[in-house]
């Protein structure tokens, strides 16, 4: 025994798991990020930038009452007591076991058939305790996964909430702009009936022709067909709201407004090294990953032998008087060694099984990062594209709306064919909408950056503070 405790440290050290190469290269910067490098930390509510107060109340009120959320704080409960499950063989194991037994013997069993039976009665009451010894470190490498488990469960529920916080917004926004293209649909329906009005006049002067009032007919009611599908986009897009803050449609009221009453955040990137702390989807991975590397530690331990200390100490009496009495007490101890010799490659199996996992989320964890530059690139180039292509457009809208207002006075001047009337109207209705449609991209194109950052995610300094609450 004492040259088994000798040569345990030694061999515990031989069964250290070597994880493969990340074989990964972190680059210096991003490709599309404008101006130098920086250090961007992690922001708390960044959806307070967007300066709307009904945006920042949706975001606590699913903060506090979304269902996704709350099953994911579930979940950290249940690795939780998983892991207190795991580490359970790294303590002794003691019970107390008590008893009283009142026994009496068949009458008809004793030769003859006479005398009555005999009646004996016993006491005991005993400690049992059992310890495996943890020469090879299995029962700590697998209680260290079931606690990485534990600690990936919390970035779960991190990136749960940074997806419900990114679905609130996308939902305002298009709330906002359902209500923005609705007020634009109205407002080109009135226009075109004012355009339709002047038509009939110059119809009844004899100036103009049925056709040219059934095009401009034709116009209108075209602008009108546009309403009813923003209008269910509006009412969908509340019950979508409705449902991330954990409440029925009918019992929620979005005020809304207009996307361009909002404020565009200007969103700083930092170094691409940080989005490995920020990020909660690659802390996931990560944790994922040890977790894998002491299963695999756990399944090289299975081949070692397994030494188990049992102990017995207790007290037995035919009287209760006599059961505490010095001479009532009985004790056992024992050491077991148990050696897997052959067990049909069960173990082997099980040790490959590990290392394949090992393996597989190895590539997971890599994916994750590499995920997390490119969301990083492709929301900087949204927001640079998005933002050129909001400039156009709103070039687009002043140049037609100048158009459609000569246009308009020249067909009440009489000085103007109707076409171009028709055309200027139509390039209008669709700038303007365009232009909303631009906005609305420029927008989600910043949220996808904050989401890709990892949003408001806590450099891994403030890992104790992290709970279930």
């Amino acid at each position: 025994m004492a040259v088994g405790l000798c040569l345990a440290p030694m061999l515990a050290g031989c069964l250290l798991t070597e994880r493969p190469d990340l074989a990964l290269e972190i680059p210096d910067s991003y490709k599309a990020a404008p101006g130098s490098r920086t250090s961007a930390p992690p922001k708390l509510d960044w959806w307070r930038d967007f300066r709307s107060k009904e945006l920042t109340s949706l975001m606590e009120e699913a903060q506090a009452a979304n269902f996704d959320i709350s099953a994911a704080i579930a979940r950290i409960i249940q690795a939780d007591a998983a892991s207190k499950i795991a580490g359970a063989p790294l303590f002794p194991s003691v019970d107390l076991n008590a008893s009283a037994t009142r026994t009496r013997s068949s009458q008809a069993l004793r030769s003859g058939g006479g005398g009555g039976g005999s009646e004996s009665v016993s006491y005991t009451a005993a400690l049992n305790a059992s310890y495996e010894i943890d020469f090879w470190g299995k029962n700590r490498a697998t209680s260290e996964a079931a606690q990485e488990n534990a600690l990936a469960s919390r970035f779960d529920r991190d990136t749960v909430v940074i997806s419900t916080e990114a679905s609130v917004a996308t939902a305002y926004f298009l709330v906002l702009s359902s209500q923005d293209r609705l007020r634009i649909a109205r407002q080109n329906v009135e226009a075109a009936n004012r355009v339709l009005t002047l038509i009939k006049q110059r119809f009844e002067a004899g100036t103009a022709s049925a056709l040219e009032v059934a095009q401009q007919e034709t116009l209108v009611a075209q602008q009108r067909a546009q309403i009813p599908p923003l209008d269910q986009a509006l009412r969908q897009n509340v019950a979508t709201l409705a449902l991330l803050v954990g409440r029925a449609p009918a019992l929620v009221k979005v005020r809304g407004g207009s996307v361009f009453r909002l404020g565009i955040p200007a969103v700083t990137a930092g170094l691409p090294s940080e989005l490995l702390i920020q990020r909660p989807d690659i802390r996931f991975a990560e944790a994922q990953l040890a977790s894998a590397d002491a299963s695999v530690t756990a399944a090289r331990a299975a081949f070692f032998p397994s030494i188990t200390l049992t102990g017995q100490y207790g007290i037995a009496s035919t009287a209760l008087k006599n059961l505490f009495t010095p001479q009532a007490i009985f004790y056992q101890i024992a050491a077991n060694l148990a050696q897997p010799i052959f067990d049909g490659f069960r173990l082997e199996g099980l040790l490959e099984q590990a290392r394949g996992r090992q393996l597989e989320l190895l590539s997971n964890y890599r994916k994750s990062i590499i995920s997390g530059f490119t969301d990083v690139e492709r929301a900087l180039i949204a927001i640079a594209e998005n933002a050129e292509l909001e400039r156009l457009q709103q070039q687009v809208v002043t140049a037609s709306r100048q158009a459609f207002n000569i246009a308009e006075s020249r067909l009440r001047e009489g000085t103007v064919d109707l076409t171009t009337v028709l055309i200027t109207q139509q390039a209008l209705f669709a700038a303007q909408d365009n232009q909303v449609v631009a906005r609305l991209a420029r927008l989600q194109a910043v949220l996808s950056l904050y989401q890709a950052l990892g949003g408001s995610w806590m450099p891994p300094a403030q890992n104790g503070a992290i709970n279930a609450n």
